[in-house]
């Protein structure tokens, strides 16, 4: 596993957690920052879907739509993490949340697409209960 993603739990519908990524192990040769980081999830019997993603330049963050004004993706290069705010948790945000990450660069088109990455965590459980 070349990431770790934690931070998962359960909370009440309108609650907040913050998900956190974190390189393991001698994978990125090259600092963490300088790599597009895109969160996934996936819940029971459903197909994996975008979430959120942060470009490699650190200026371009994209969000699924059932997210936008919820969720925010964000960077803490000092302490090689990239985090994921949630905010006004609802019961269909429930799923399993990856934290994903490419071998090489990618676009901010790209940078949507499950396919692209290379890099997975095992994922954290977030659970909202209504």
């Amino acid at each position: 596993v070349q990431l770790q993603a934690s931070g998962g739990g359960l909370v009440q519908a309108g609650g907040s957690l913050r998900l956190s990524c974190v390189p393991s192990g001698r994978t990125f040769g090259r600092t963490f920052s300088s790599y597009a980081v895109g969160w996934f999830r996936q819940a029971p019997g459903k197909e994996r879907e975008f979430v959120a993603a942060n470009h490699w330049s650190g200026g371009s963050a994209a969000y699924a739509d059932s997210v936008k004004g919820r969720f925010t993706i964000s960077r803490d290069k000092a302490k090689n993490t990239v985090y994921l705010q949630m905010g006004g948790l609802k019961p269909e945000d429930t799923a399993v949340y990856h934290c994903a990450a490419p071998a090489g660069l990618i676009s901010t088109t790209e940078m949507l697409k499950a396919e692209r990455y290379d890099y997975w965590g095992q994922g954290t459980q977030v659970t909202v209960s209504s």
